[in-house]
């Protein structure tokens, strides 16, 4: 019963995780978000990078047979996002922890 229970909780984080990056990654990429980007003073093509690899990673986390590697994909884009930040002087990455985390999660426990 309670593996039942823990085998659907993680495909809730799973779904929850990849519906709310692709919103949020789609949204990164429109040029509404080009001019917020701006004030970071970094290229543009660093947006385009991280948007795109977080739209294709939550579609690999969206289909059951990718799951695993799209949440090994996301990580490792959130991961790379969070150095930049950091390069950048923007400490304010506490989202993107948790993403990291929950990404992790899912590739652990689907992996298994």
């Amino acid at each position: 019963m309670a593996e039942q229970r823990s085998k659907i909780a993680l495909t809730g984080l799973q779904w929850t995780l990849g519906v709310v990056i692709l919103i949020e990654a789609v949204l990164f990429l429109l040029p509404g978000a080009a001019h917020d980007f701006g004030r970071t003073h970094m290229p543009n093509f660093v947006r385009l990078i991280l948007g795109c690899g977080e739209i294709a990673g939550s579609i690999l986390l969206l289909i059951p047979r990718t799951a695993i590697r799209g949440a090994w994909f996301l990580a490792a884009v959130f991961v790379l996002a969070i150095v930049i930040h950091f390069l950048h002087g923007m400490y304010n990455v506490g989202n993107l922890a948790i993403y990291t985390a929950a990404a992790w999660a899912v590739a652990v426990g689907k992996g298994k």
